[in-house]
């Protein structure tokens, strides 16, 4: 273990802690919104019409405009998006009307001119609704103030579609029409001119706490047209809360940040650092899920109640929690609330996906979240369909099943991802981290992931070369899988496991395939039968050849661990050890004899000897004597295994059976699907597959329940955890095609796992930002540490740079915060 990387790691860690998790106010996670700010900049003083009654928002303008020009949040590569038009016209407006920033408005136009149209087309001919609503009349409100925007020849097209698109939108829609979500009146600050509305439709429309549908632009626009006291107090209650920025939903609901933080850190790979922060929070949740009571959900937040109620239930039950679906199928009851999700699919969008994410977790008898996972994917296939934002998550959770998927390679995808900042979705842009936050987590989980790609590299090569000096890599015949076997143990789980549990599982795999080659192509029926007594009797006396080098590899693989067993736990586990890898081998023979002599078993006969050469208890079992707390002796004993172990067994001969039962019948082999079409000769291929499909989903079913569901199982939580990683791990090789046979299939996987670096953007230099035109620069020395090289700082790994407090503040605040290549501190 590289011990200064570590060092490095958990001091990232402790930082994060103090900095994220000591009482921080929930509402400095959430990214301001330049949008919502820019309208609440716009407000006049009562008193004092010539100046802006929310002055500290004005100055927020004028202190975050991105070097490119823009103002709102871009996505994690630094890139604009969409939002940054909107965003940014509504910035240019507010300085415009106080006559200040010339440079900044200027720098806004150039951007806006510039970029428009390759924002727009960006979106493949798919306009969010919000987008065509909001973006015309920011256009036409910057023209009012005096911003004359010459947009390039050829976007003129384009631009003149959202206008059309508009019109369309407010000729349909009605003000506060409960099936419209969100609701037209709530963006009351985009509603063109022409666009008459009564002073008492908008007070009516207020909800108790003086909002316009907790809109803070809409607020705000709502207070200049009326003069409403509940609105001011609103308002002046927002800014007070959130004087640095004002988010785009108030009140934000802060059990849903902490969530949402939660989800982030289990992501990005580091839920392991912070196994007790992520405790407290998810038990405070569950506290309050089972004092709540019953009620009925406000038409104004179905999104984001249903987004955060299945996030919720996702991240209890994968933490142990017993949790009803109840908690978020409660849509399912609502025919109104269907039919608003459905006419809505785009702006659900995000909260179907939680949805359908949460149906990952479902138990065997719990129907209503099979209703729930059908109705979302439904609608996340219409949304697809016509193109959305989030559209490579939604075809990514659609394509591949939750468990096909190796963890360590989901966290470099979220690593990676442009939009891994974007929480959930408001009014006219997302929720995001706020960029100080989000950047020092992807900053740490960089260093993590690259960190494991060193630790895994190092233990393959060591595994290579075991595999060579026990003559297994070059038995001329069958399939070398050191590097699959390696892989998909290392991948699959972020548990802290240490390198000796990896090492025992990878190893008791490669003997695994190299012996289950050696019994189905190589070995004659008498060899079959001496290494099989061979094993029983734990002596080699006779053997030679294959069945020498086999037999050596699997000694020394049990004496191995036999001995580590008893100098930690004091307790020889020998004995228990040569019975299961007996056990296995025996199996092996039988199914041998089957071949060889023709005789064709029924349906339980073979799955009863099917599972066990299957032979995944032979790995996980010996493996868990290893975790702490440890597996006991007593559980690694044939007819003693825990109905979760057998669940395995069976669900990983399944898998198997499914995607190989040609090749198996084309070699005279035994195959649950064909046995299946010989003991019901009506059948056809697809029948027999659908009948396997059906009794390995139940099981697959089971074993979460019992893997995450306290009681259903006496086996340790690490175990149990593990057996889970198993089934991905043959659910990865076994989706939709025999991935394990193949010598091309994983190469990608493996390299993106264990040898590519990151591909992640790369930050900007630190440049000198002015406030105002002239003004004097006031520098703060910093110092830096550099995560990657970059063409910026070749060859330093730290020291002190001079910016300007400007370029601080644009970058981020307080007092430590990090960018993607880059971490600043103040000196």
């Amino acid at each position: 273990m590289d011990l200064s990387r570590y060092s490095s790691i958990q001091s990232q860690v402790d930082n994060i802690k103090e900095n994220m998790f000591s009482g921080v106010d929930p509402y400095l996670f959430i990214s301001p919104s330049a949008y919502d700010t820019a309208w609440l900049a716009m407000i006049p003083d009562p008193h004092q019409p010539s100046q802006p009654m929310f002055e500290n928002c004005l100055d927020w303008v004028l202190n975050n405009q991105k070097e490119e020009g823009f103002w709102g949040e871009c996505d994690a590569h630094g890139m604009p998006t969409i939002e940054c038009l909107t965003a940014t016209l509504a910035c240019i407006v507010a300085l415009k009307k106080w006559n200040v920033g010339i440079i900044f408005i200027n720098k806004g136009i150039a951007f806006v001119r510039a970029d428009t149209e390759k924002l727009i087309r960006e979106m493949n001919n798919h306009c969010p609704h919000w987008f065509a609503i909001v973006f015309p009349s920011m256009v036409e409100l910057a023209h009012t103030v005096g911003v004359h925007l010459v947009f390039l020849d050829g976007l003129s097209t384009v631009a003149s579609e959202l206008f059309i698109k508009q019109q369309q939108i407010l000729e349909k829609e009605k003000l506060a029409d409960k099936y419209t979500n969100p609701p037209l009146l709530s963006y009351l600050e985009a509603l063109p001119a022409s666009y008459d509305i009564d002073q008492d439709d908008i007070i009516k429309h207020l909800s108790n706490d003086g909002s316009l549908f907790q809109s803070p632009s809409a607020t705000a626009r709502a207070f200049m047209v009326t003069g409403n006291k509940k609105c001011l107090a609103y308002l002046i209650s927002l800014v007070q809360r959130c004087d640095n920025g004002v988010p785009p939903t108030y009140p934000l609901d802060e059990e849903l940040i902490k969530l949402c933080m939660v989800n982030q850190l289990l992501r990005l790979g580091l839920a392991e650092y912070f196994v007790q922060e992520i405790e407290e929070v998810l038990a405070q949740v569950y506290r309050n899920y089972k004092n709540q009571e019953s009620w009925e959900k406000p038409s104004n937040s179905v999104a984001e109640q249903l987004f955060k109620d299945s996030l919720a239930f996702w991240l209890l039950r994968m933490h142990g929690y017993d949790v009803s679906s109840d908690s978020f199928c409660w849509f399912l009851h609502h025919e109104d609330i269907r039919d608003q999700i459905q006419i809505n699919h785009e702006y659900f969008s995000n909260a179907m996906l939680n949805v359908y994410r949460a149906t990952d977790l479902t138990f065997s008898g719990e129907s209503d979240l099979q209703d729930a996972r059908s109705f979302s994917k439904k609608l996340l296939e219409k949304t697809t369909s016509i193109g959305t934002r989030n559209q490579t998550h939604i075809e990514h959770e659609l394509r591949l099943p939750w468990l096909a998927r190796l963890d360590h390679l989901e966290h470099r995808r979220w690593i990676e991802d442009h939009d891994a900042n974007v929480l959930w979705m408001g009014k006219a842009s997302s929720h995001r981290l706020s960029c100080p936050h989000n950047s020092e987590l992807v900053g740490l989980a960089m260093h993590n992931f690259l960190f494991r790609q060193s630790i895994y590299k190092y233990e393959l090569e060591k595994l290579k070369r075991w595999s060579k000096d026990m003559g297994l890599s070059d038995m001329g015949f069958g399939r070398e899988k050191t590097t699959y076997c390696y892989f998909a143990v290392a991948a699959s789980s972020t548990l802290p496991y240490d390198s000796e549990i990896r090492m025992i599982v990878a190893k008791s795999a490669i003997v695994i395939t190299v012996a289950d080659d050696f019994f189905d192509m190589e070995g004659s029926l008498i060899e079959l039968k001496g290494l099989t007594d061979a094993v029983q009797r734990w002596d080699a006396k006779g053997l030679r050849g294959h069945s020498k080098i086999i037999f050596d590899a699997l000694d020394n693989l049990v004496s191995e661990l036999a001995s580590k067993y008893l100098q930690k736990e004091g307790r020889d586990i020998t004995k228990s050890l040569q019975d299961i890898w007996y056990e296995t081998f025996d199996s092996w023979l039988t199914e041998s004899k089957w071949i060889k002599t023709g005789y064709v078993p029924s349906m339980n006969e073979y799955l009863e000897t099917g599972m066990i050469s299957i032979a995944t208890h032979t790995v996980v079992l010996p493996a868990s004597c290893f975790l702490k707390p440890s597996l006991p002796n007593s559980k690694i004993k044939p007819v003693h295994y825990e109905n979760i172990t057998k669940l395995l067994m069976v669900i990983a001969r399944l898998l198997n059976d499914i995607q190989s039962y040609q090749k198996e019948k084309d070699e005279g082999k035994m195959n649950f699907v064909l046995l299946y079409l010989k003991d019901n000769p009506e059948a056809d291929i697809e029948e027999a597959i659908a009948c396997t499909r059906e009794i390995l989903d139940k099981k697959k079913k089971d074993l979460l329940q019992h893997v995450l569901i306290d009681g259903y199982s006496d086996l340790p939580k690490p175990c149990k955890n593990l057996h889970l990683s198993c089934m991905k791990v043959f659910q990865m090789f076994f989706n939709s095609a025999n991935r394990y046979d193949s010598n091309t299939e994983m190469l990608e996987d493996i390299k993106k796992g264990i040898y590519i670096p990151l591909e992640v953007g790369t930050s900007k230099p630190l440049k000198p930002l002015s406030l105002y035109s002239g003004e004097k620069k006031t520098y703060q020395t910093v110092k830096y540490e550099i995560n990657q090289p970059s063409k910026n700082f070749k060859g330093r790994s730290f020291g002190v740079a001079r910016v300007s407090l400007p370029a601080l503040r644009y970058h981020g605040h307080g007092k430590t915060f990090m960018l993607p290549k880059v971490r600043l501190s103040f000196a």
